[in-house]
């Protein structure tokens, strides 16, 4: 089914039936990861492809993700000082 050459996935883009893709998820991801594709399959026939997301896609923190978006209502001013928040 894929040929492996010292622990790498040497084919890239293969398919890969529904039920084995639920056994070995795990296995599946890894080699995502290392840059393969994966084609999901049901009954022979392709309906979803796994790719791996650029690492860049997704923020690394979400402190301050909605700053200056929403204001705390006056009843939540103590909350706020209890937390550093600006008022």
């Amino acid at each position: 089914m894929r040929a492996v050459e010292s622990g790498v996935v040497t084919d890239p883009r293969r398919q890969v039936g529904i039920r084995e893709a639920k056994t070995h998820l795990s296995r599946l991801l890894r080699d995502v990861e290392a840059g393969g594709e994966i084609i999901l399959t049901r009954n022979g026939t392709p309906v979803a492809r796994i790719t791996s997301v650029p690492s860049a896609t997704f923020a690394t923190s979400s402190h301050g993700l909605f700053k200056g978006q929403f204001e705390l209502p006056n009843d939540c001013a103590e909350l706020a000082d209890r937390f550093g928040v600006p008022r």
